[in-house]
């Protein structure tokens, strides 16, 4: 696909964010967080692993899991950094709470808005 058909593709998705389906938005994820460099994407990183922290808590903490298949939640931030919608791929119960949890938080103020962002969880990398 050429840069041009990409970036009015991406503009589009942009435009209709109640449109998209996981795999769009997971798309515009990867092209957000590819945007973001130096010391944004370092403190970007940390913003997203303190949320996973603090959701895995909320989810798992005493409650035993057994299900560690991978799955991945997108999360669509406003200008302020608060999660606006979100879209999962896969099905385990920690993977549906975690969605839930970071539904209303704030992860992190993005460069622009609206901004695509992941957590790509995998048990076995």
């Amino acid at each position: 696909m050429s840069a041009l058909l990409l970036g009015l593709w991406l503009a589009a998705a942009q435009a209709a964010p109640a449109d998209l389906d996981y795999i769009d938005a997971k798309r515009l994820a990867d092209a957000d967080e590819a945007s973001v460099t130096g010391p944004a994407h370092a403190a970007m990183l940390a913003a997203q692993q303190a949320l996973l922290n603090a959701g895995v808590v909320d989810c798992a903490l005493g409650r035993p899991q057994t299900d560690f298949t991978a799955f991945t939640i997108v999360m669509r931030l406003d200008a302020e950094g608060r999660v606006q919608q979100t879209w999962r791929q896969g099905s385990s119960p920690l993977a549906i709470c975690l969605q839930r949890y970071v539904r209303d938080k704030t992860v992190f103020v993005p460069p622009k808005a609206p901004f695509h962002t992941a957590l790509d969880i995998s048990f076995t990398k």
